[in-house]
């Protein structure tokens, strides 16, 4: 298998420990899970734990990718896709800023922010770990440490938010749009990474672990397993969060312990056409009219593997698999960069042509199949361990081809690449919303999932062939 970068972990191990579920929130649609405490905890030490999978980039007037806060102290990321915890005590504003950018949409990070204002070492009193380690502010980017014995906005009587800060309601609100998952907020006590996860053996990947201590009075766990009740705390406590703007199609299998495939937000081929929400599965051609292709985010050399597109529009759509050379050599934002799609240009690819219903296979085109258009769910079928790829409109597969034989299959052109899968569109406002099993905008009817139980899909995988999930490729890829 193979992801786009190696920093982060990707839920590619066997934990020993599994999270089952996580929560997609998306800024355009105002999501977020709010509570104000009716006492205030210890506010000058806590800790807040959070498994976070990034789906949108930078940051605007309306999206700072805000994890979690309350009145002047938030965790957020900034434009410069850097994590910076604020805290504001006194008027005065105090900053913790990562030494890095966090921009791999293919994977899911582990932030631990642990605060503890008694402290008489000015360093000890606010600490970030990311997956396991201690992340150094950087005094270059105005760190500044936070005053002893002061009192912060968690554990306050403020109301506290999951996925929004608000400063002002009526003109200033910002929220984030990614998955979260296992989230902690223990009251009271200052703990480092060891507490929610550890490395494994021999891997060296940073994983989850179960958390046995205690929560203290505003502390809350959650879990995100009940879809009726995403807000709802499994400390003990019973400090359930209010959830705004979110419902049970928003609780999403896609987690730390197994991560799926969505869309590749820092790689298409030429930058800026595309909008990327609904946590990654929703994919709309912005800007002009001229072919421009997206890709997910998880490439495979071996195995066999299913995804779904919904359709968005009608007429200019490739749906297809495209190699690593294809989707990479050359592409750049530069206006000069030729036109892509899949199939037609461009190295190492196979397309399904949505106006004529043409098989396109680097460059050839071939067949005459059904045409398909705004609402149509198409699948493919991708057969790596026999260089094969097939596609169904409706859970019809087209040309009597049947993936689970190998019956009329359509031949990858370089058998020795690995391949992604995704779409080409032409103009503005066409895309599509897709569905590689973790989390999907498009409503599920049948509920299908594949011989593992992975994935929920609109129709069944075909026997043999799986979800992109890092469970099947440990076993598959």
């Amino acid at each position: 298998m193979a992801f786009l970068t190696k920093a982060a972990n990707r839920g590619s191990i066997s934990t020993g420990y599994d999270i089952d579920n996580s929560l997609k929130l998306e800024a355009d649609n105002t999501e977020y899970l709010s509570k104000t405490p009716s006492s205030a905890g210890n506010r000058k030490t806590w800790t807040f734990s959070a498994w976070v999978k990034r789906t949108e980039l930078g940051e605007t007037s309306s999206k700072s990718a805000m994890i979690f806060g309350s009145g002047d102290t938030y965790l957020h990321f900034i434009a410069t896709d850097k994590l910076v915890a604020n805290l504001r005590t006194g008027g005065t504003n105090f900053f913790y800023y990562s030494g890095r950018v966090f921009r791999d949409t293919s994977s899911w990070y582990h932030f631990v922010l642990a605060c503890d204002t008694t402290q008489s070492t000015a360093s000890n009193r606010l600490k970030l770990y990311v997956n396991g380690v201690y992340e150094s502010p950087t005094e270059s980017n105005g760190y500044t440490n936070i005053a002893q014995n002061a009192d912060t906005g968690i554990n306050s009587t403020n109301e506290h938010e999951i996925g929004k800060y608000t400063l002002d309601e009526s003109t200033y609100a910002e929220f984030f749009s990614g998955y979260m998952a296992e989230m902690h907020l223990v009251d009271g006590t200052a703990l480092d990474a060891t507490s929610f996860g550890e490395f494994d053996e021999d891997s060296g990947i940073w994983k989850p672990k179960a958390y046995a201590g205690s929560y203290g009075t505003n502390g809350f766990y959650l879990d995100f397993a009940d879809a009726s009740d995403l807000g709802d705390d499994e400390s003990g406590n019973g400090n359930d969060y209010t959830e705004t703007n979110i419902t049970s199609a928003d609780q999403a299998t896609d987690t730390p312990t197994n991560n799926f495939a969505t869309a590749n937000v820092i790689g298409n081929t030429r930058s800026g056409k595309f909008t990327y929400t609904e946590g990654g599965t929703k994919v709309v051609r912005a800007g002009s009219t001229d072919w421009d292709s997206w890709a997910n985010t998880i490439a495979v050399g071996s195995g066999k593997w299913y995804a779904e597109f919904k359709m968005i529009g009608d007429t200019y759509h490739f749906v297809g698999v495209g190699s690593e050379d294809y989707y990479f050599v050359g592409a750049g934002s530069g206006t000069g960069f030729p036109e892509v799609y899949y199939g037609y240009s461009g190295t190492n690819s196979v397309g399904y042509y949505a106006s004529n219903g043409d098989i396109y296979n680097n460059g050839s085109q071939s067949n005459t199949d059904p045409t398909y258009a705004d609402g149509d769910i198409i699948s493919v079928a991708l057969d790596m361990d026999n260089g094969k790829v097939y596609f169904a409109k409706n859970g019809t597969w087209i040309e009597s081809q049947n993936p689970a034989t190998g019956a009329n299959s359509i031949a990858l052109p370089d058998t020795s690449a690995r391949y992604f899968i995704g779409t080409s569109h032409y103009q503005a406002n066409l895309g599509a919303e897709c569905n590689y099993g973790g989390y999907t905008s498009f409503s599920i009817s049948s509920a299908a999932s594949d011989a593992n139980g992975y994935g929920t899909f609109e129709y069944a995988p075909p026997s043999g062939y799986y979800a992109l999930c890092s469970k099947n490729l440990a076993e598959y890829g």
